[in-house]
């Protein structure tokens, strides 16, 4: 493994892991923010998996294992797309419930409420 393949797995790992974290918190703005970084973090994945890059694959003009693999690019190009529309929307609903709710916090339901308060009895017996 180069030192350039190491470093960008190493930063795959942070923003993975950093998005990570984001996601479980309670705000839907930081939601929102860990959903993009997992985004980033899968699109480096995919460019990381596609492998050093090779030439621009011309018909007749380059041999098959010179050319740069273009599945990588496309699934990467997905992956943006994807990650864009999913942002939206997502924005779109924090801002809703900002609007409603004047607070960008995601509530407790009520089941989980009931739920939480009997643990501690179901944990004595």
């Amino acid at each position: 493994m180069t030192a350039g393949n190491l470093s960008l797995s190493l930063i795959v790992g942070v923003l993975f892991a950093g998005g990570t974290y984001l996601l479980l918190q309670r705000g839907l703005l930081r939601i929102v923010a860990g959903f993009v970084l997992l985004g980033h973090g899968a699109n480096l994945t995919l460019l990381l998996a596609g492998g050093p890059a090779g030439h621009v694959p011309e018909a007749d003009a380059t041999a098959p294992a010179e050319a740069a693999d273009p599945l990588p690019q496309a699934m990467a190009l997905t992956a943006v797309v994807i990650t864009f529309a999913i942002t939206a929307l997502l924005l779109a609903l924090s801002d809703r419930s900002v609007r409603l709710y004047r607070d960008d916090g995601v509530q407790d339901d009520l089941e989980d409420r009931r739920l939480r308060r009997r643990r501690p009895e179901a944990e004595q017996a």
